[in-house]
């Protein structure tokens, strides 16, 4: 591990501090929210729940083992002798990657064969790609390094193209309220995902050292953030949409609007 300043450790440590807290938080607020949304919906809910809280005790674990690798002598965070493992963030990546992808198309709610066909493919793809970033991740040559990044870009392509691609469609046949956030949806997880890769190769690009180290860790979790409870507020957001697109209200009654509707085509239906 490099040296860092103590400014340096405390940046890394607070934000994983800060991670810890929002992911926790995140998937409470999911839980609960699930009874605000019709039925079919709340799976949704629940995998993005399911997510955050994943990601809570891996943080718990990352935080620990960062702390844990490092010693202070002359006012310098020097390596410990521990060691940091790496493996807890591609663990939690390995389980909770392939759930986010899994979480946005369950709560578009398509049609069965569709779904289990887009949720097999970008889950599969995804967990190719977590596991062919991690050689390079603990790799000490540049060449590995770059070696395995590109070959975990490949999937990852494959799974911005499908977004983009053959999803579009799914989009279209939602209602009109919806499409804007299920796009924004997708557009997060074209972002944050994007930062992935650029973290890292942050040592093999120039900043290497106590800077490199504190920009990987940092990025990562802003983008472990941003990625798991910031797409869940916005499958939070689609399916409430969904819900009152549906008529679902939060007493699970159709709203007045759907009843006023359905009893104008009643009453057209007597006076025929």
């Amino acid at each position: 591990m490099p040296d860092l300043s103590i400014l340096q450790f405390d940046v890394v440590t607070n934000m994983m501090s800060l991670c810890v807290a929002a992911m926790f938080a995140g998937g409470i607020f999911l839980l609960f929210s699930r009874e605000s949304v019709a039925p079919k919906y709340r799976p949704a809910l629940l995998i993005s729940a399911l997510v955050t809280f994943i990601a809570c005790y891996h943080y718990v674990r990352i935080s620990t083992s960062f702390v844990g690798a490092y010693t202070l002598q002359n006012g310098v965070m020097v390596d410990s002798g521990a060691g940091f493992n790496d493996a807890y963030r591609y663990a939690d990546w390995l389980l909770t990657v392939p759930l986010l992808v899994i979480e946005l198309i369950a709560v578009c709610a398509l049609a069965k064969a569709v779904s289990q066909k887009l949720m097999i493919n970008l889950g599969v793809a995804s967990l190719v790609m977590i596991a062919l970033g991690y050689p390079g991740e603990v790799a000490s040559a540049s060449g590995s390094a770059w070696l395995w990044w590109g070959l975990a870009m490949v999937p990852f392509l494959y799974i911005i193209a499908t977004l983009f691609g053959s999803f579009n469609k799914a989009i279209v046949d939602q209602p009109a309220n919806v499409r804007p956030l299920i796009s924004k949806a997708r557009a997060l997880i074209l972002i944050t995902w994007s930062f992935y890769p650029v973290a890292y190769l942050l040592p093999w690009i120039g900043l290497s050292g106590g800077a490199g180290e504190t920009a990987l860790q940092v990025g990562y979790t802003i983008a472990d953030i941003t990625a798991k409870v910031g797409l869940g507020v916005y499958i939070y957001f689609i399916a409430r949409a969904k819900s009152e697109a549906d008529g679902f209200t939060l007493e699970g009654t159709p709203s007045a609007s759907v009843e006023s509707t359905r009893e104008s085509r009643e009453t057209v239906g007597a006076a025929s």
